[in-house]
């Protein structure tokens, strides 16, 4: 098996779990550079390759000595979000593959630099969205394949986490999200629901999101939050932050199906990505995890009664995707429930065998232009903003692409 050259530029909370609990443990990649603004992190990543590795790889404050090295044939990037996209241009343009951490994008002009970029080099770009690999939905996904749903109409997903803490300390973890919050006011993490939902609909395959209308509700839980945690004297208690503690996106799809998108970060709540899949045969609803399908049911008694709605894990058996059976034989391993080591090694297979990847540059830059498509709309009081076809009509003849 060929081993694969790795560096990986970036190492807060989220590049060092994946350089020590992921890639490390995969025998067929090396880790040959470790790259970060702080040398501390650098050093702590150094020495975790040295402990598994046995030797010391290269150590730098600048990721360009990382894309300039020889032999180099990936990199990963997990730095803050908006160094992703000019990083990843950097490294494709300099021939090496770029795996790219979730975020958002900060303009449509970025996003256009990127497949450019792609297209003009040929060399391909990954979105190291996990989400896509979470076993249900991969089930789901699978079970949409087989018409089980029927013919999708609506589809519903969030990221609903509360990230209070981890805001509201930003400044003094070297967090990223604190100034994102203080001065931008959008759907700022939509990939996490919106990328599985992508591929149950074939956005870009055949399918893709042509506008969107999004609005924000006020900002009051991290001034909550920081008067419980810092006191009435605070620097953050009083602040005016931007982002609004729930955003609600509604996406329009060329074929009329909706996507509605939901942030949650600033306010108490229990995790979820609360995937919803409505078709004309059934549902999934991913908070209770239940499955309904039409005349398997009595509605009125599931009414009353709130039983015989199916379990989702009922159908493992029939519908668990194949990679996860795999997987599962395998034994499960890496962060987010095994969901980190399957899209990481994705990347990796496709760099090996010098393919496309599974989640490609025209997915990257139709996903992550939410973001920056959502803030215009709040600014427009909730106006429809339309949605750029960064495929320029290859969406419906993938053979184009």
């Amino acid at each position: 098996m060929k081993t694969i050259t790795t560096a990986i530029i970036g190492l807060g909370s989220r590049g060092y779990s994946l350089l020590r609990d992921v890639v490390l443990t995969m025998e067929d990649v090396k880790v040959i550079g470790v790259c970060d603004l702080f040398e501390d992190r650098v050093q702590r990543a150094a020495d975790a390759v040295r402990e598994k590795e046995g030797r010391e790889p290269l150590k730098t404050l600048d990721y360009r000595e990382i894309l300039a090295m020889p032999g180099l044939d990936s990199v990963m990037i997990t730095t803050s979000w908006e160094t992703h996209i000019p990083m990843a241009i950097e490294a494709m343009k300099a021939g090496v593959r770029p795996g790219v951490e979730v975020g958002a994008a900060y303009s449509i002009q970025q996003l256009w630099d990127l497949v450019h970029t792609y297209e003009e080099t040929k060399v391909p770009c990954m979105l190291l969205e996990n989400c896509c690999y979470g076993r249900y939905e991969m089930m789901i996904m699978n079970m949409i394949s087989q018409g089980v749903f029927g013919d999708l109409v609506h589809l519903e997903g969030g990221y609903r986490h509360d990230l209070r803490e981890e805001i509201s300390r930003g400044r003094e973890n070297r967090h990223y999200r604190n100034a994102n919050y203080r001065h931008r006011n959008t759907e700022n993490y939509p990939t996490h629901e919106l990328g599985p939902i992508a591929q149950m609909l074939g956005i870009g395959h055949g399918n893709r999101m042509v506008k969107l209308v999004a609005q924000a509700s006020c900002a009051r839980g991290l001034n909550a939050y920081n008067q419980k945690d810092q006191g009435p004297e605070g620097d953050q208690t009083h602040y005016p932050f931007a982002q609004g503690d729930v955003v609600t996106t509604i996406i329009t799809c060329a074929h009329g199906e909706t996507i509605t998108l939901t942030l949650d970060t600033s306010l108490p709540r229990f995790y979820s990505r609360g995937l919803v899949v409505q078709g004309t045969r059934g549902i999934y609803q991913e908070d209770n995890q239940s499955i309904w399908l039409d005349g398997q049911y009595d509605e009125m008694e599931a009414f009353y009664w709130r039983k015989h709605w199916g379990c989702a894990d009922d159908y493992r058996e029939k519908y668990e995707s194949p990679t996860w059976v795999e997987f599962l034989n395998d034994g499960v391993r890496g962060g987010h429930g095994g969901m980190d080591y399957l899209v990481d090694r994705a990347f990796f297979d496709s760099v090996r065998d010098q393919t496309n990847p599974p989640i490609d540059v025209y997915d990257m830059a139709a996903w992550m232009s939410i973001g920056v498509l959502a803030e215009e709309s709040i600014l427009q009081g909730g106006a429809p903003v339309m949605i750029p076809d960064f495929t320029n009509g290859a969406w419906f003849d993938t053979y184009k692409r």
